[in-house]
């Protein structure tokens, strides 16, 4: 199965050396629109963060003042000045989590909705090489930890980094050398968060691909379950899922460690220098150097500091699993999308009805071994306009790859493929593919209904095209569900059998009228009845359009007005059906499934017999 290892992505010395702020930047262009409600908020924490400093100063005013003269009034005014403070401090803090939900979570569906119309516009070629399970923990965990990231670790970053600094010059003001014992811890901490920082970086990316892998295997799992219950093979994928989980925990275990640690630490030090304070502080009231007040209200104001420093190994773990969010995010949202649509020159007026070519084509998929062998070379096929064509060859031979190159699913690495006449690269998409409609081997559905999996295939296409093309596929079944063509078909459509979908796929191909039409094996999973109520339906429709029909059956081909062969990615030989069987001994068994030998020896009008024979 494949896992984080096989997905293209930064190696770990470049996540070493990158920059968090500069990864965390790069979200800035979804935060623009916001930021006004995103520094209101900021600037609201930052006071209401700044009140708790306040209260400080009011104790030394209440130790000094009212409870020094034994004042019962002033002693209850300063319980009011506190309490009012502290009302005030928290309606600020909620109106900071008021002004940042709304627009962070359209920051965040916004974010959503540009990575999946971004991996519509990529080519099949990025889709081949990653797992999905690793797309789709990009669009939902990663996402998931930006929005959290940009809701508190960055303001908070911000509103603690400011209270520490305006707390320190309370502290300093209040009495500069017990301050400046609390500012000893400073060096030491910026070397463990410099350190802690390197190590959770490497943690943080290894425990969010592995998630990946994990999405991957139940994706997989779920949507195989019939093949994993079939074969008997749930403990193996138990097995399995189990052994990605315990790599993950122990990652995870790693990253609590390291944050233990980091914690641990930033406690711990400012609490001796407190302790610290405490003792010298005293020593000075002794002495009558220091007031009671001052050193209450120090030692007020190096405890309310106390969250905002300890905080810094949460923020900062916190940032770096967003930073790592970021660079997952954006390995796909800068992956190359297909290659923008390009204006040519109008087709000549003379090549309107060409049909489709296929001129020197040559074809290597994008992630080949350098000096490998091209999956097609120097392909030379023409359909003419009007006519259908079956594409017949071995497995490996290259046939759906040449299927694929003519919507443009995969792009040729040499020669061109025109429609009547016109280049294929040279013609927008929207209009390429408006032009040819195809039908894969595998008939992929999706979670809706019956009409609109079918109108896939033609968005216009009006209730009357929608039953011809159900005819057509001999996809009458849809009548007896239990909405008809509004009735929900389920994830994959696997609440119908294969011949269904199958059936189901060829309606959604013939459905808009196409002028081109690329079939990939399309009745392979009907049974024999219906394939031939489907053939004598389909042959209608090829009479109106020019197709290329990939066929591993006799009863297929006999669609088809003539046959190409092609055998390691070339084109050997085309002809009828009948000239193939008679003077090619591959062709012939290939469609007899004799020994190539014994057919040659066969050839001539006695072997095309026999094959038309066993059709009857």
């Amino acid at each position: 199965m494949p896992t984080s290892e096989d997905v293209p992505a930064k190696d770990s010395s470049a996540v070493r050396e990158r920059s968090v702020v500069r990864s965390l930047l790069r979200l800035w262009p979804y935060v623009r629109p916001v930021r006004v409600r995103l520094f209101s908020a900021a600037f609201v924490a930052v006071l209401a963060s700044c009140l708790g400093l306040v209260i400080p100063l009011v104790l030394k005013w209440m130790v000094d003042g009212p409870i020094a003269d034994g004042d019962k009034g002033g002693i209850w005014l300063g319980a009011l000045y506190l309490l009012l403070l502290g009302i005030l401090e928290a309606c600020l803090f909620g109106f900071r989590r008021w002004l940042v939900a709304r627009p962070l979570a359209g920051v965040e569906a916004a974010m959503r909705a540009d990575l999946y119309r971004h991996l519509q516009r990529l080519p099949i070629a990025f889709h081949d090489r990653w797992p999905s399970g690793q797309l789709l923990s990009r669009g939902t965990t990663d996402l998931m930890l930006l929005r959290m990231f940009l809701a508190f670790p960055l303001t908070f970053l911000l509103v603690n980094g400011t209270t520490i600094l305006v707390g320190f010059l309370i502290l300093l003001m209040q009495e500069w050398t017990l301050g400046l014992v609390l500012l000893a811890p400073v060096v030491p901490l910026v070397v463990l968060c410099s350190v802690f920082e390197a190590k959770y970086s490497l943690v943080a990316r290894k425990a969010q691909d592995q998630v990946g892998d994990l999405t991957t295997v139940v994706e997989e799992s779920v949507l195989g379950v019939r093949i994993v219950k079939g074969f008997g093979r749930h403990r193996s994928q138990a097995l399995a899922f189990r052994a990605l989980a315990e790599r993950l925990r122990g990652t995870e275990l790693g990253k609590a460690r390291l944050l233990a640690g980091i914690w641990a630490l930033i406690m711990v030090i400012p609490e001796v220098a407190i302790g610290a304070a405490l003792v010298l502080g005293t020593i000075q009231v002794a002495d009558g150097d220091l007031s009671t007040g001052t050193l209450v209200a120090f030692l007020s104001t190096a405890l309310a500091l106390r969250w905002p420093v300890e905080s810094i190994g949460f923020l900062l773990a916190m940032s770096q699993e967003s930073a790592t969010a970021t660079e997952r995010y954006f390995e796909v949202m800068d992956a190359e999308e297909e290659t923008a649509d390009t204006a040519g020159p109008a087709a000549a007026g003379g090549a309107e009805s060409d049909g489709l070519r296929f001129e020197g084509v040559s074809f290597r998929y994008p992630d080949a071994e350098a000096g490998s062998v091209p999956v097609l070379t120097g392909v030379d096929l023409h359909i003419r306009s009007g006519e259908t064509m079956a594409l017949v060859g071995a497995t490996g031979s290259g046939k759906t790859t040449l299927t694929a190159l003519v919507p443009r699913l995969h792009e040729v690495t040499g020669g061109r493929i025109t429609l009547d006449g016109e280049d294929i690269t040279l013609m927008p998409r929207q209009r390429l593919r408006e032009l040819v409609s195809v039908a894969f081997e595998e008939p992929t559905l999706f979670s809706a209904t019956v009409g609109e999996n079918v109108r896939m295939g033609g968005e216009s296409a009006d209730d009357a095209a929608l039953s011809r093309a159900l005819d057509v596929a001999q996809a009458d079944f849809v009548h007896d569900l239990p909405q008809g063509v509004h009735t929900e078909v389920g994830e994959q459509g696997l609440s119908l059998s294969g011949g269904q979908r199958q059936r189901l796929a060829l309606a959604r191909a013939v459905v808009g009228g196409p002028r081109f039409l690329v079939l990939d094996d399309p009745l392979s999973a009907l049974d024999v009845h219906t394939e031939a109520l489907v053939e004598a339906a389909l042959r209608r429709v090829l009479e109106e359009t020019t197709a290329l029909v990939v066929a591993h059956r006799p009863s297929t081909v006999m669609l088809a007005d003539r046959v190409a062969l092609i055998s390691d990615g070339r084109i050997t030989a085309v002809g009828t059906h009948h000239e193939l069987l008679r003077d090619n001994a591959e062709y012939a068994w290939l469609m007899s499934g004799a020994d190539a030998e014994g057919e040659a020896e066969a050839a001539g009008d006695a072997g095309a017999e026999a094959v038309e024979g066993s059709m009857r």
